[in-house]
Formats: structure tokens, C-alpha cells, sequence
């Protein structure tokens, strides 16, 4: 259960999201707050995993709040603009809710939470890394490892691509993505691509043959060759 506290300056939004947490096992209200000032001391005085919050308040903005926390939980905000996904973005949120709040998409970004919050209490346990989470669209995205064809670096962004042929481009280098998956079960083979160890189907000179693309293997990524074909 996700121990979950919400600060909006409007009543009405706070009785509609205490609703909905209701009728969600997963969710543990602990506190409502009008007040962001008087939620942001909560935020610093007690656990809380998930925090919804309004992002146009009178005192303190809820991205200003979010960033003045050192311990920061789980995200989601909440708002009547579009104009503030970007630093929801910045902010790694789970999710970016608009109002009037549907209470399907709610559920739907309350499940990401719930999903993440799993894979990062199991973290280092065996099979916690058959999914991976990166944010992207300024929300965070649920990735299946086995459905990872490649990567593309491309300087700050990667762009990950899949099976499907969906790319999904986040602001992540390529070192820190490969860290996040499976020891292994992915190799750089030039400075601008890693690929999926078992989703190359052939080699032929320093060209690595995946389903539909062939990607260049570099002099420095040589000795994939090698274990490849061990």
C-alpha cells in the first residue's frame, strides 16, 4: 500500500481526489492539504511515497515545492494548463494529470506508480530487471527488456528502439541507460549504438545484422565479435 498525501488549494479538488484514492486498495490517504506551505513541512517530517499535488497554487507552485524537497516521493501533478509538462518532465513525475480528472486516468497513472514503486523496492533481486522504467513525453514509460532491439545514442537523448519498430527517445546518456539493464544481455558495439546480444541474427565484416537494419561495429567494440560468436 502507497502511503499518499495531496495539496491543492481548491476544496473541490481535494474531495475529488480523496474519492478516488478511496476506491483504490492500493492508495493509504494520509493527509489533505489546502496549504502547500504546510505540506511541504509535512513532506519533510514523515514517509510518504506519493505525493499529488496542483501545480498553480497562491503561496508556492507545486514545482516549486517539488524541488525545494530533498527527499522527494513518487509525482503526479496536477493542473488545469498544459504549459507545465516540461518541468514535470525535469522533475522525473510519474504523471502529469489535466482537470477535470477522469478517474480512469487516474487509476492508469496511479498503476505506474504502483508498478514503479515495485521495481524500485525490488531492485537487485533476481528478475527485477525484465522491465525497465525511462521517462519520455514527460511521463515516465514502462519498457519490456525482451522487446529492445537497439539503442541510439544521440549526445544527451537515446533513442531505444523495439521490436514493434516503436521508438522511444529519452534524455538519458547511453551509459546510464546500459546500466539499467540486464548485465550482459546488451553490448556497445560502436559510440553510437549498443545492441540487444541476442536480437543480432549475423555478423559479416564489422556489421552487425539485427531483424530489419544492419548497425557498424567500431574498431574499439571489436571483441564483440568474438563473444557474439561464442
Amino acid at each position: 500500500m502507497l502511503k499518499c498525501i495531496a495539496i491543492d488549494d481548491e476544496p473541490l479538488a481535494l474531495t475529488l481526489i480523496s474519492t478516488y484514492v478511496a476506491r483504490i486498495p492500493a492508495l493509504q490517504m494520509l493527509q489533505i492539504f489546502e496549504n502547500a506551505v504546510a505540506g511541504a513541512e509535512f513532506l519533510r517530517n514523515n514517509e510518504v511515497d506519493l505525493l499529488f499535488v496542483d501545480i498553480n497554487m497562491p503561496d508556492i507552485t507545486g514545482i516549486d515545492l517539488v524541488r525545494s524537497l530533498a527527499n522527494k516521493p513518487m509525482v503526479i501533478f496536477t493542473t488545469a494548463y498544459k504549459n507545465f509538462a516540461y518541468e514535470g518532465f525535469e522533475l522525473e513525475a510519474i504523471d502529469y494529470l489535466l482537470k477535470p480528472i477522469d478517474f480512469n486516468r487516474f487509476a492508469k497513472a496511479v498503476d505506474k506508480a504502483v508498478e514503479y514503486h515495485g521495481y524500485k523496492y525490488n531492485a537487485g533481486t533476481p528478475g527485477h530487471n525484465q522491465s525497465i522504467y525511462v521517462y519520455s513525453e514527460y511521463r515516465i514509460v514502462k519498457i519490456t527488456v525482451g522487446e529492445v532491439e537497439y539503442l541510439e545514442s544521440m549526445e544527451d537523448y537515446v533513442k531505444i528502439h523495439l521490436a514493434d519498430g516503436k521508438v522511444i527517445l529519452t534524455l538519458m546518456p547511453m551509459k546510464k541507460l546500459l546500466e539499467k539493464l540486464p548485465a550482459g544481455k546488451f553490448r556497445r558495439i560502436h559510440r553510437s549504438y549498443a545492441v540487444a546480444v541476442e536480437k543480432v541474427k549475423s555478423i559479416q565484416g564489422r556489421k552487425a545484422f539485427l531483424k530489419d537494419i544492419s548497425l557498424p561495429i567500431s574498431d574499439s567494440h571489436a571483441d564483440f565479435v568474438k563473444g557474439w560468436a561464442k
